[in-house]
């Protein structure tokens, strides 16, 4: 499916902390856009249109359209700073991309046959994610909107590595350029745990540690030993 997002945007001059409450008071966005081999830029942007977008999986990991004052500019959303706890975005950062220069974007991972996948469907086993996204890099033009990760034919006990993933034309997986020590687990397919591996909760919270009575009485009784030996020398002294 080819997306298109093109957002809005206003330059603008003033900077620092009280412009910026300023424009969030407002119903704005402050942002700024840099890179490309150009001066970075100041802009705003309405609040709800960001927030519209946001809503799509895709903006994060697409080529954006920044129509600033009417002049079209292609960049990737690189950082978004939101409230902490209120459905807000605070500031957003934009970096521009050129058609001739890769990019590296992270990207999110679509996992299918998950109930289907013979370590589950066969041999009752649950699967386990350690990378929803992964870091990619390549030319604009290969951007994928996301790469999927077929677990059909994993088994029980079994998982993929990042050298498994199989990304589009064009596109190479930032982690595997540091070397072999860096093809991590993205999935897999365990066990379930069952009710004898659950942790044994007490009441007031905390995890019990087996055998810890006996050795609590065992030391007890080792203090009394020792107790006892030294009232005897006492004695025979």
């Amino acid at each position: 499916m080819n997306l298109d997002f093109t957002l809005i945007a206003e330059a603008r001059s003033e900077r620092g902390k009280n412009e910026s409450r300023r424009l969030r008071k407002m119903g704005k966005i402050p942002a700024i856009i840099y890179g490309g081999g150009e001066e970075p830029a100041s802009v705003t942007f309405e609040h709800s249109a960001v927030i519209n977008n946001l809503q799509n999986e895709a903006f994060y990991s697409h080529i954006l359209t920044i129509d600033v004052d009417g002049k079209p500019q292609k960049v990737i959303l690189r950082d978004l700073q939101r409230h902490p706890y209120k459905p807000t975005v605070l500031h957003m950062d934009l970096l521009r991309v050129r058609a001739d220069t890769e990019i590296n974007v992270h990207v999110p991972l679509h996992f299918l046959n998950e109930d289907t996948a013979t370590g589950v469907k066969l041999e009752g086993g649950v699967v386990s994610h350690n990378f929803t996204e992964i870091e990619i890099s390549c030319l604009p033009k290969h951007l994928p909107e996301f790469i999927e990760v077929d677990v059909q034919e994993l088994k029980l006990g079994e998982s993929l590595h990042l050298s498994n993933i199989k990304v589009p034309e064009g596109v190479t997986i930032v982690e595997l350029a540091h070397g072999e020590g860096h093809d991590h687990t993205v999935v897999s397919i365990h066990a379930k745990r069952t009710a004898e591996e659950e942790p044994v909760v007490s009441e007031t919270g905390e995890e019990a540690v087996e055998g810890a009575e006996g050795a609590e009485g065992a030391e007890g009784a080792e203090s009394k030993d020792e107790d006892d030996k030294k009232s005897s020398g006492d004695d025979s002294s």
